[in-house]
């Protein structure tokens, strides 16, 4: 049988995620494979570990990876934080908050949600309000929801949540690494991402940081497999519903006792660990300025080709922007033909916002200058093929002078 190597086209990503990963995770991806018991290996586990308490801005001993993709961070975190019928508070602006609700129906949650219109974040003083009317044992919420582009700022939300004796969960599969995030100083008490977003590795692993509290609550649902259990250890008659999501055991399995759980995902621990140490090499701040600067740079360049911004500006993420499809234009055919004819990725959006928006992604490598006026300049050419009327070289010239007017270094 004669069958051909995997060979991919080469795309630049630069759609919502994923991205195009960093050359030196993929590098790192293709390093030989080892025992998960070798010490090269739980060292490396231990050193994965305090990179990303940098990476998160915490100092919490319970920072970890969980092996799988975004979505099995948040399913670890809701499942191991939430006993069946606890009240679950889900804030939802977005496709991202609707799957954090479902998921704690899932782990049979009372679940309680607000919301509000999609392109707009949650008041402070909403989220305030259901607390004292739903009084939950966990707020459950969203910092940024790629299928709006929004930023939900969360600097007071953790103070909110203490004042009220509520646990503070949120998702950071898109934000984290591109946009400001500060576990500690916001009292956040778990928090999960994903590395193929802002951290510009591949989808398969994802990062989780939990507090001395929410540690504290999953110790209290221990249950340690029968084939691994010792004379006295946990086995709580209320335990965690999910085996492969138990962050009791994968927290033993990540400490001091090793103790066995599955077999540790190694290339992708090699790749969670080279997205760590490439952001925190070009400095944590210096990485979300540059996204910032990236993404001030692309919203101002579909601004100059005449595109309206959907959504909130003044919350935008830094790293994705949604645009209004202009009227009577095939969206989808359109994105076809910028993929077909430049290789290059853009995005539609779910729901309400499906055929109504594209999203534009500029994140990980490919948050710097030239992969911006490329995407735009494929655009406009795009847009003129199908009788949109833009200025030429608006979009460029516009996102040009954004970098020309930054201090923000464009090398990563």
């Amino acid at each position: 049988m004669n069958i051909a190597p995997l060979d991919p086209p080469a795309r630049l990503l630069m759609g919502p995620g994923p991205i195009s990963a960093y050359p030196s995770v993929l590098r790192a991806m293709s390093s030989p494979l080892i025992g998960q018991y070798d010490p090269f290996m739980t060292a490396t586990m231990t050193e994965t570990q305090e990179l990303y308490r940098q990476v998160w801005a915490t100092r919490n001993d319970a920072t970890l990876l969980i092996d799988g993709t975004a979505r099995a961070g948040i399913e670890a975190a809701i499942v191991s934080l939430v006993k069946p019928g606890d009240r679950v508070l889900v804030p939802v602006f977005g496709r991202f908050g609707h799957l954090l609700a479902e998921i704690a129906e899932r782990a049979l949650a009372e679940v309680h949600t607000i919301e509000v219109e999609w392109g707009q974040v949650v008041p402070l003083s909403a989220i305030e309000e259901a607390i004292v009317r739903v009084k939950p044992h966990l707020l459950a919420l969203v910092q940024g929801d790629t299928s709006t582009t929004m930023n939900q700022p969360l600097d007071e939300v953790g103070e909110l949540c203490a004042k009220h004796g509520v646990l503070f969960y949120t998702d950071a599969t898109a934000s984290l690494g591109g946009n400001e995030f500060d576990a500690d100083a916001w009292g956040v008490d778990a928090a999960t991402a994903g590395l193929q977003k802002c951290l510009g590795g591949p989808s398969g692993s994802a990062p989780i940081t939990l507090s001395d509290r929410a540690v504290e609550v999953i110790r209290s649902r221990k249950r340690i497999e029968a084939g691994i259990r010792e004379e006295g250890d946990e086995n709580s008659a209320d335990f965690i519903r999910s085996n492969y999501f138990d962050l009791g055991m994968i927290l033993d399995y990540w400490g001091p006792r090793r103790l066995n759980h599955h077999t540790e995902a190694t290339s992708m621990l090699y790749a969670a660990r080279e997205c760590a140490r490439v952001m925190l090499t070009e400095g944590r701040s210096a990485v979300i300025d540059r996204h910032r600067v990236a993404g001030a740079a692309m919203l101002a360049g579909v601004e100059g080709l005449g595109l309206t911004v959907f959504g909130d500006v003044a919350h935008k993420m830094n790293n994705v922007v949604a645009v209004e499809i202009p009227e009577g234009l095939p969206g989808d055919e359109a994105r076809g033909a910028l993929l077909e004819d430049f290789g290059i990725e853009i995005g539609t959006s779910f729901g309400p916002l499906h055929g109504r928006v594209w999203r534009i992604g500029t994140m990980g490598a490919n948050a710097r200058k030239d992969t911006v006026l490329t995407t735009l300049a494929a655009l406009e050419a795009v847009l003129r093929r199908y009788g949109v009327s833009v200025p030429a070289g608006g979009g460029v010239e516009a996102a040009a002078d954004v970098f020309a007017a930054s201090s923000v270094r464009e090398a990563m």
